[in-house]
């Protein structure tokens, strides 16, 4: 064989054979956020839906408060019908603990045909409607009726559906959106991915339309502020409880803590250097 066609049938070889992960796009230039353009699609980012990165059930069972910190970082996929995907990674998450947490919808354990997904097996998609529009996607994870609400993604790929996607639910007169405006809450996120009643109780490690990969760089205990979650009203106790979490700094987040961030800060360790 000569020369130039061994080289051409090695590297075809070495492509096709690839284990590079799909999250290895987060190391690369061409995805890197300015906040004021949109990320460039990483040549690392695969179609196909079955790849060793993919999170499996392993990564789902776990507690509850485990599960909603665990997943800060890690990357959210959607395949659209016509094969486009569109990648966030995980900044925001609620704990909804099921049982005695009275903000839950399976509080007291009961179970109904609406969280029905809540009581499945760790990783099935949880979807309801709020105020008769919109959506929220929760996990379920360890715990009955337990999961984990998804509250905020920081936009990786494919941001120009997701405005698409969340236009088409907005008045026709209004600006366009910003990248930090995409996905900085649980019914954006939702709108941004087209995430509708329709993926309630999918298994997030099965479905061929959507699921997760790993993150590259995962937050330590110091990235992560805990505090109490959003909207749930006056439920006693469980109002106060920090079962909210997000990645300190990020400016995807739907709504800051300031107050918890500087008693955060205050507790670091002065640097001598």
């Amino acid at each position: 064989m000569p020369r130039k066609r061994k080289l051409w049938a090695q590297l075809s070889s070495l492509q096709s054979n690839s284990s590079i992960p799909a999250s290895d796009a987060l190391k690369s230039p061409t995805t890197t956020l300015d906040g004021n353009s949109s990320p460039k699609s990483s040549k690392y980012f695969v179609t196909e839906k079955k790849q060793s990165s993919q999170l499996e059930a392993d990564f789902f069972n776990q507690p509850c408060i485990s599960l909603a910190k665990s997943f800060l970082g890690q990357i959210l996929v959607r395949k659209l019908p016509d094969g486009r995907e569109l990648w966030g990674r995980i900044v925001e998450t609620e704990a909804y603990l099921g049982g005695e947490d009275e903000a839950s919808h399976s509080k007291g354990g009961k179970q109904t045909q609406r969280n029905a997904a809540m009581f499945m097996k760790p990783g099935t998609l949880y979807v309801y409607q709020i105020y008769g529009i919109y959506f929220c996607v929760n996990v379920s994870s360890q715990g009955e009726g337990a999961a984990v609400l998804l509250r905020s993604l920081e936009p990786l790929q494919g941001l120009d559906v997701m405005r698409e996607l969340r236009s088409t639910s907005r008045k026709g007169s209004a600006k366009p959106l910003k990248d930090w405006q995409l996905c900085n809450g649980p019914s954006k996120l939702c709108q941004a991915f087209g995430i509708d009643k329709a993926f309630d109780q999918r298994d997030l490690t099965q479905d061929a339309a959507i699921w997760m990969v790993p993150g590259q760089e995962l937050p330590g205990e110091q990235d992560v502020v805990a505090t109490t979650r959003i909207g749930i009203g006056n439920r006693g106790e469980w109002s106060q409880k920090p079962l909210r979490f997000y990645l300190r700094g990020n400016k995807f987040v739907s709504v800051v803590d300031k107050k918890m961030e500087r008693e955060m800060a205050a507790m670091e360790p002065i640097s001598c250097s």
